[in-house]
């Protein structure tokens, strides 16, 4: 059938006659594609399996429709009315849903890339397993939504209102903008009513707190780098950065997790949180201060924040501590300077001299923080 023939139907019947002309011919494929509908009073109406790609509804009446698996690329909702309608497994590439009613939509397993939600309501709204990537959210209120095992890759979320929205699952990389409020984000299972409720106020860490309390792996791996990560802190150049390679090879020997800070700093995180991030992992650090480089300024950023984890230095013995260096030595858990000769007494000493001391004043600043 020709678009105008069934565009008449709809139109001269209304949404009821509309209705039992689908269930009497449920088998024609139904096309008003561009077809325009504004501010049409459209309620109740089975637009199921339809093709509405670049269709004008803005305004329009659709509370409680049926538009499961219909395709409504580029259709244009704005405004629309669509309190409950169904939507599940729809397409909705690029639509534009801004400042549309949608409170308790279902979106179950639609596709909605590039799709515009601005301004619109989805309180208890259904994403759950949509594919939202690079979908604006901006200004929408989620409240109580679930969003669970939805694709949120480089959503827009500025001032998004996220309150007791269900994230389980969740993909959420490189997110644009910042939710306006996040408040009990539900990270537990939808579907399991026996689990006990867990709430945090980030997204970004949703997803890391749920593994962390239900991956053993994850806690495994957590536990194993506080545990034995010594991050080696000193002067790259090649004579001296041969001193601290040895050093990573001798503690790796013993089943310590060595991290040599010899590598660029991410583009998303200047020097000193980068080194404050490592220091933080680490169960000690071994500063090599001899030709003291960035040394200082590391140092001034760790040892007075980070009283839980024990530092050790070490110097060239034909070197003198750097000046400011005299102000450190106050803090307990700085050890006295390990004064060295060449690379193999490092290795020679280094169960003495080094891990030794260092195991010691670990156990005492953890007994002192508990």
């Amino acid at each position: 059938m020709a678009i105008a023939e069934q565009a008449e139907i709809l139109i001269e019947t209304g949404v009821d006659g509309w209705n039992k002309w689908r269930e009497e011919n449920s088998q024609v494929t139904i096309d008003l594609i561009g077809l325009n509908l504004n501010d049409k009073e459209l309620s109740g109406v089975n637009f199921n399996r339809a093709y509405l790609a670049g269709a004008n509804f803005s305004g329009a009446n659709l509370n409680n429709a049926d538009l499961s698996f219909a395709h409504l690329n580029g259709a244009n909702l704005s405004g629309a009315n669509l309190d409950k309608a169904n939507f599940c497994g729809a397409w909705l590439n690029s639509v534009n849903l801004e400042l549309a009613n949608l409170s308790g939509a279902d979106f179950k397993e639609s596709v909605l890339n590039d799709a515009n939600f601005k301004g619109a309501v989805l309180k208890k709204a259904s994403l759950m397993s949509a594919i939202c990537l690079r979908t604006d959210f901006s200004y929408a209120d989620l409240s109580e939504a679930c969003v669970s095992c939805a694709n949120f890759v480089e959503a827009n979320l500025e001032q998004t209102i996220l309150s007791d929205c269900n994230v389980y699952g969740l993909s959420a990389w490189n997110l644009q903008g910042n939710p306006k409020e996040r408040p009990n984000l539900i990270i537990t299972s939808p579907w399991n009513a026996n689990e006990s409720i867990i709430t945090v106020d980030d997204l970004q860490v949703a997803q890391f707190i749920y593994l962390l309390l239900n991956n053993k792996t994850l806690r495994n791996v957590i536990e194993t780098i506080t545990s034995k990560a010594v991050l080696i802190l000193g002067n790259f150049k090649s004579d001296r950065k041969a001193v601290l390679d040895a050093l990573k090879e001798e503690l790796r020997k013993r089943n310590y997790l060595p991290i040599l800070f010899d590598f660029e700093a991410s583009d998303k995180r200047d020097l000193p949180e980068t080194i404050s991030t490592l220091a933080h992992l680490a169960k000690f650090i071994i500063a090599d201060i001899t030709d003291a480089k960035s040394i200082p300024q590391e140092l001034q950023l760790i040892v007075p924040n980070l009283p839980s984890v024990p530092v050790l230095p070490l110097l060239l013995s034909s070197q003198s501590e750097y000046g400011l260096f005299k102000h450190f030595p106050r803090y307990p858990w700085v050890l006295p300077t390990f004064n060295y000769t060449d690379t193999e007494e490092i290795i020679g000493s280094i169960c003495e001299k080094i891990i030794t001391p260092l195991e010691i004043k670990f156990g005492e600043q953890t007994r002192k923080d508990n």
